[in-house]
């Protein structure tokens, strides 16, 4: 099948890259991927993920995973990987390769229904770009979540091209997309924009019965799955009212809010922020935009000279709907739109826009010169996004995220007198557990205190659960104070955070010493300042 770009070509021969170049840059992108997760440490989300997949049983693994705003296959397999090891590398190996095959198995989709050198543009953005390397290397749902819905649309695919493995290939999709919404919510956008390019392909093909009835059926049983990830845990979330904090705080300049943003304002901003998001450059993404919008104009106006059977219209609609349904549901208060990670799905279907949209573009000169002018000015755009990024959102800069300094930091804490009581944040705590307290992380994870205690080694760790993002500053002074009433008399009260710690962390520190501590820095990430106690703040005789 040709590319649209290569339609007035026809008589020119195909050209594909040799078998040494495409495992050249493969390797080159999973080894980026596999350093990166040999040199950090745990997040506090990768280390909270962890925590809940290394529980004594399957069962209790599970409902520790209905705490969490995520459907609870990646818990349940990392339950049974974690028993093997429990290094940041080894545990995150499975998603570095993950995140690999993704990148190879959109390039073959791409082929399919763009052209070769579409899909070369393609496999060197999936594997170069900036988010896509740091979420494959980190224990989260997104790396299994993009290799389930690429597996999905490759073979949905296979299965529209006419065929004796037809109806193969369909269940093979069905199995693949019921994966990715065990996986991750954002999986149902997927769904409903892979249902209805689905649905347009097989009513213009007029397709066999046995494969149209293939298909409504494995409709039915992504629905199904929908209905049971609603009652077993959507609705339990929505009670608990975890989707209003969460996007009353991390996630509030994603979701549209009434009152404060404008309709086309926050639809413009947000889709640029999201395309920074991608590629972790301002530049670098309204480029990229630009060029994505110019491959669905392009892809719908394709007149009839071109090769009808590339289903133009319906890749258009593919690439399109994804982004106007997570803009409907951000405006609608349910998903964030914006530049975030909770977006990571839609990288599928951008990049293999811009890479239809570069393909496209008109340059002049020779097939091969062009070709070769676009291949220069992608490696240039992709080598400036990984020496100079410029990333939205919270982000760890992996020089920050040394493991040395998380070494470093744990060691100070090791050295402490015995009772010494630790004071973290909810991000904290989960850092503790993994590096310090052998996995001492009581459950429910969810406390009913707003200061939860417990032990940890010959240390007490007193955590801060009010606020999921981190410490209230305003309401800082009054959580120390009731921390305080939790400290033995006699005993040193140590502050500890690691994570995403505030941007104005110069202030927080000043603030830290006005309230007699003496902050200590290993990197801007993680942060240890003993506190001392005042002469006005209240003690616990009773301890």
């Amino acid at each position: 099948m040709e590319s649209a770009a290569t339609v007035p070509h026809k008589g020119m021969p195909s050209r594909r890259p040799t078998s040494w170049l495409f495992l050249l840059i493969l390797g080159g992108g999973f080894l980026l991927r596999l350093r990166l997760a040999w040199l950090t440490f745990l997040n506090p989300d990768e280390a909270l993920h962890y925590f809940l997949a290394h529980q004594a049983s399957l069962k209790i693994a599970y409902e520790a995973s209905l705490t969490t705003a995520h459907p609870p296959l990646m818990i349940l397999f990392l339950h049974y990987w974690c028993l093997l090891g429990r290094s940041e590398l080894f545990l995150r190996l499975p998603f570095v390769i993950a995140g690999t095959l993704f990148c190879w198995v959109m390039f073959l989709w791409t082929r399919k229904v763009a052209g070769s050198t579409a899909a070369c543009f393609a496999l060197a953005m999936f594997l170069f770009a900036p988010s896509l390397i740091s979420l494959s290397a980190e224990i989260r749902q997104y790396s299994f979540l993009l290799l389930f819905c690429a597996c999905s649309l490759y073979w949905l695919e296979l299965a529209l091209e006419k065929g004796e493995k037809s109806v193969q290939s369909m269940i093979f999709s069905a199995a693949a997309l019921y994966l990715a919404l065990l996986t991750h919510y954002s999986a149902m956008i997927f769904a409903a924009a892979v249902g209805l390019y689905g649905l347009l392909s097989l009513i213009r093909q007029k397709s066999h019965a046995r494969l149209t009835s293939s298909w409504i059926l494995s409709q039915a049983g992504a629905l199904a799955i929908c209905a049971f990830l609603y009652q077993s845990q959507i609705s339990k979330l929505r009670e608990s009212g975890v989707p209003s904090e969460i996007a009353s705080t991390w996630l509030k300049y994603s979701i549209f809010q009434p009152g404060q943003n404008h309709l086309m304002p926050f639809a413009w901003h947000n889709s640029l922020r999201l395309f920074r998001y991608f590629f972790s450059q301002g530049t670098v993404g309204v480029i990229g935009f630009a060029l994505f919008v110019f491959a669905v104009v392009v892809l719908i106006l394709a007149n009839k000279s071109y090769e009808p059977d590339l289903r133009k219209r319906e890749l258009a609609a593919l690439i399109a709907i994804p982004f106007l349904i997570t803009l409907v549901l951000a405006i609608a208060g349910i998903y964030p739109f914006g530049g975030t990670r909770h977006d990571a799905l839609l990288t599928i279907f951008a990049i293999s826009g811009i890479s239809i949209g570069l393909d496209l573009l008109p340059l002049g000169g020779t097939n091969a010169t062009t070709k070769f002018v676009k291949a220069i000015l992608l490696a240039s755009a992709l080598l400036i996004c990984n020496l100079h990024p410029s990333p939205s959102g919270p982000y760890m800069r992996p020089q920050n995220q040394r493991r040395e300094l998380m070494h470093q930091a744990v060691n100070s804490l090791k050295s402490l007198p015995p009772e010494s009581v630790l004071f973290t944040d909810a991000q904290g705590s989960t850092v503790l557990d993994y590096y310090l307290c052998g996995d001492a992380m009581p459950l429910p994870f969810t406390p009913q205190k707003q200061i939860q205690r417990r032990r940890c080694g010959q240390y007490y760790v007193l955590a801060s659960m009010a606020e999921q993002t981190g410490f209230d500053r305003a309401a800082f002074p009054q959580l120390l104070t009731n921390a305080w009433q939790e400290v033995p008399d006699g005993s040193h009260l140590y502050l500890f955070q690691s994570g995403w710690i505030d941007d104005r962390q110069q202030d927080w520190l000043n603030e830290l010493r006005a309230l007699g501590g003496t902050p200590n820095s290993f990197g801007p990430n993680i942060l240890i300042c003993p506190i001392q106690r005042t002469n006005t703040t209240p003690a616990n005789s009773s301890r």
